[in-house]
């Protein structure tokens, strides 16, 4: 099969990549820049260099493709995030809308039924709709929860605070989690398969915990056993993004993503369809990755 993977370079794009590699697959990998993805070149991928911007340039890419891997890259310097991640998922669909292609995996979230609201998770309700205005082909829209990664940003925070939290949380407050690795699991399974039809989404979680034991279990794995998790208002939450260096339209999107997951908004769908079986990595197993970048930085 000839496949085509978006962001290639990524956390998931890559060990996608690399497992539709070793399974004897004809693979392109879209980067900005060949040196980013000279590791997959080196397994026989081929190399499409450009950008997700270029709608000529993804059509072209797209061009004899059995089925499309899509993500919109993280893009910290928009001055509109919402607004970009859906003009993404809109040059994909441009790109889709002439093309023999057949099936699109797609990279969503939790959260993506909510139109506003959900930070730029919004964005992703965004991009999904702009996909699913096609009708010469079937798309899958994974939609993993919480990345467990997103935790290493509160590295410096426990370091100089001894503390870790969000605007979300709480003694009663339960975190449902993921990583990476399950997500590019499910996307190889579901591009291996190519059995899904019409448009539909597919939740991804890997462990359920209050987010006091989160405290607990990463506090552990660092030697800081009585960790706390501490629940931060919307507005202390959004000045200590900024103060620590993020721009205040990507703050101001995180924030809003966080007020959601308190709300109990952004999980209301995934509790109606909770998938069925999880993913390998749980909480323990990410407290040991958690206490390597810990150590080392």
């Amino acid at each position: 099969m000839k496949y085509v993977i978006t962001g290639a370079a990524g956390n998931i794009s890559k060990p996608l990549a690399e497992k539709l590699l070793k399974a004897g697959h004809d693979v392109t990998v879209i980067s900005r820049h060949e040196k980013n993805i000279q590791s997959l070149i080196s397994l026989g991928a081929h190399a499409a260099i450009g950008s997700v911007e270029d709608t000529d340039f993804l059509a072209k890419t797209f061009t004899g493709a059995d089925a499309i891997y899509t993500m919109v890259p993280p893009h910290f310097g928009a001055t509109d995030w919402k607004g970009y991640i859906g003009q993404i998922g809109k040059n994909f669909a441009a790109a889709l809308k002439n093309s023999t292609v057949k099936y699109v995996v797609n990279l969503s979230s939790v959260g993506a039924h909510l139109p506003e609201g959900a930070g730029p998770v919004s964005g992703l309700y965004r991009a999904e709709q702009a996909l699913n205005e096609l009708t010469n082909l079937s798309i899958k829209h994974l939609r993993p929860v919480y990345f467990y990664t997103n935790l290493l940003a509160s590295i410096p925070m426990v370091k100089h605070m001894k503390i870790i939290g969000s605007n979300f949380g709480g003694p009663e407050f339960t975190m449902v989690l993921t990583h990476p690795d399950d997500i590019a699991e499910v996307a190889f399974e579901e591009l291996s398969r190519l059995d899904f039809t019409g448009h539909s989404y597919r939740y991804i979680a890997s462990d359920e915990r209050p987010t006091s034991e989160i405290a607990s279990v990463l506090g552990n794995a660092i030697g800081q056993p009585e960790l706390p998790w501490i629940t931060f208002t919307d507005e202390d939450s959004l000045n200590g993004m900024m103060q620590a260096g993020l721009p205040e339209e990507i703050a101001r999107n995180y924030t809003e993503m966080g007020h959601s997951i308190q709300s109990g908004l952004f999980m209301e769908d995934y509790l109606k369809n909770r998938p069925a079986l999880f993913g390998n990595t749980k909480m323990d197993n990410f407290a040991l990755q958690f206490a390597a970048v810990y150590q080392a930085g």
